[in-house]
């Protein structure tokens, strides 16, 4: 197999499954084991082209909270007066949370980089991840739907909610196969946001300065080390617009899926490859 075509299959993978809680970085590494192993680099810049894609879809949305942030009334705001303040209120408190829960994220990063934690990218670590993320999920999803029933649909994102998504974030970084978007979404159901549309839109908006964070990150440390120019940019490439492209029709699906329908399925599917994983494949691989 070409390398492009390598690039293409791995970029396709992370654009499907970076926003489906069934673990990009999990998928991404099994899938690596039969088209080969990439690069750091490679790896986060494809999942910065995902992250793109959700900057495509909620564009409209970034350009009102920021408009309300620097004091202007939200573009389809409607009244005036009290109302239009109350929702520039709004709209900087959303940022102010975005920004706390990508603050944690940053420093638990760094704290977990330099003290080195991190599983082996091997088989077996990956699917009880996988296994145990879907009982979590299954879980959570039920305590969830008690709450929502018991208080009502809250859209609402907490300050302590901001806090434990990025934590959140950092788990799943630290534990391949976790899925950050599982993490993310069901933490904030847990932690008051009853709401699936709201939690998972907070999930995926504090993935764009997580992501692209990363992203800088990694290209600073290869240029200091002099790593980049062993990089194949057009294999990167390949698979930057591949994940991209991907992402968006995913995300786009998933946020009409979650309005009538429950994560089970993902759940289900996350048990069934586990298991397959742990039957079929060495756990050394």
């Amino acid at each position: 197999m070409s390398d492009l075509l390598s690039a293409l299959l791995l970029g396709i993978i992370e654009g499907i499954t970076e926003f489906l809680p069934i673990s990009s970085t999990g998928h991404l590494l099994i899938a690596q084991h039969w088209l080969g192993a990439r690069s750091d680099l490679f790896n986060i810049a494809i999942q910065a082209g995902a992250i793109l894609a959700v900057v495509f879809i909620y564009w409209r949305k970034l350009l009102a909270l920021a408009a309300a942030f620097a004091g202007r009334p939200l573009p389809d705001a409607e009244g005036e007066g009290e109302g239009e303040a109350a929702n520039v209120r709004a709209a900087r408190s959303y940022l102010l949370k975005l920004g706390l829960a990508f603050g944690v994220t940053a420093i638990g990063g760094l704290l977990v980089k330099k003290l080195g934690w991190e599983l082996p990218d091997t088989v077996g670590p990956i699917a009880w991840a996988l296994i145990i993320g879907a009982f979590w999920m299954l879980l959570a999803e039920q305590l969830a739907t008690r709450r929502a029933r018991a208080i009502g649909e809250r859209r609402e994102i907490a300050w302590f909610t901001a806090v434990l998504v990025g934590i959140a974030q950092v788990v799943a970084g630290v534990f391949p196969g976790t899925s950050r978007s599982a993490s993310t979404i069901f933490v904030a159901l847990l932690a008051g946001t009853t709401s699936r549309t709201a939690a998972t839109e907070f999930a995926f908006l504090v993935g764009i300065p997580t992501m692209f964070a990363a992203t800088g990150y990694e290209l600073i440390s290869l240029w200091r080390s002099g790593g980049m120019a062993d990089e194949n940019w057009s294999a990167l490439a390949v698979a930057f617009f591949a994940s991209m492209a991907t992402a968006f029709v995913a995300v786009k699906w998933l946020l009409r899926y979650i309005q009538s329908h429950r994560f089970t399925a993902f759940a289900c599917y996350r048990l069934l490859l586990g298991a397959a994983l742990l039957l079929c494949l060495p756990a050394n691989a």
